[in-house]
């Protein structure tokens, strides 16, 4: 359902959009109902569109290109930066780096990183987040954190590390369905060549010694093979790129990794969960 305060969070691209789609209708002569006929979305999602109650979804401008570009790609060219409009403020300047990069290495110890998570875990902890959002805004973040997940078919491939605590696993976000079917999802992602999981043990501390006690952290290798990190906790982000700092993250990751489990060893204890749950 399109919400009234979207009109006054919607970004300048779908702003722009918003305006430019209206325009092109109006020199066709065409009442709403009619572009959405041809878009195959209703008036009412036009209506919508135009009065940012709703920004244009992905597909919307995909269809608006087809049936207004003339050609020209506009809309084409719209759709990176609507969508990261519909990021979280704190995530916005990570995500083009994050659609880039040839080399992913996480650390997570809260939750299910986005990138492998299912859109009913998702919908399920941003919808339970605080401060409390709106249907729509839930589900906007819900569809972007889903579409970022094109990444594990990028080309040219990139390689992808995923170390997760225990504890992640072992805590409920949704229900026991919605966990189960988070366990498969991440069994399904360990036969991706292109895709390491580990699990992190609850036991990890017990000889005194924990390198991932300071919290997640992301690690990242760009195409000119630049080595950056980013840390987001309680909304707030931080991309870094001093090469010494960078180089510390790296090692203490490298720590974390050493002390966690196998692939094989990480693949049936997600096993052991998933059959738990059920």
């Amino acid at each position: 359902m399109a919400r009234a305060e979207n009109k006054e969070t919607a970004g300048p691209m779908a702003q722009m959009v918003a305006k430019l789609a209206r325009k092109l209708r109006v020199r066709k002569g065409w009442s709403q109902d009619r572009l959405g006929a041809e878009l195959g979305f209703s008036g009412a999602a036009v209506s919508a569109m135009e009065t940012l109650a709703q920004p244009a979804s992905d597909q919307m401008l995909v269809e608006l290109e087809r049936v207004l570009g003339d050609g020209m790609g506009i809309f084409e060219d719209a759709r990176t930066a609507v969508r990261l409009e519909k990021y979280p403020e704190q995530f916005q300047n990570f995500a083009p780096l994050e659609q880039r990069a040839i080399v992913l290495q996480m650390y997570e110890t809260l939750v299910i990183n986005g990138l492998f998570q299912t859109e009913e875990y998702a919908r399920a902890l941003i919808g339970g987040g605080y401060p409390p959002l709106s249907e729509q805004r839930v589900e906007e973040l819900v569809q972007a954190r889903m579409e970022r997940q094109a990444l594990f078919d990028r080309e040219p491939i990139v390689s992808i590390e995923l170390i997760l605590e225990e504890a992640v696993l072992r805590r409920t976000i949704g229900n026991a369905e919605v966990m189960t079917g988070q366990m498969q999802h991440l069994i399904a992602y360990t036969r991706r060549r292109n895709v390491n999981l580990h699990v992190l043990p609850l036991e990890c501390g017990t000889s005194g010694e924990h390198a991932g006690a300071r919290g997640g952290i992301t690690l990242v290798e760009t195409p000119e093979h630049d080595r950056l990190g980013y840390l987001e906790v309680q909304g707030e982000s931080l991309l870094i790129t001093d090469p010494a700092k960078v180089s510390t993250y790296a090692r203490r990751y490298a720590k974390i990794r050493a002390q966690a489990l196998g692939l094989r060893e990480s693949l049936g204890l997600i096993e052991e969960l998933a059959g738990e749950q059920r």
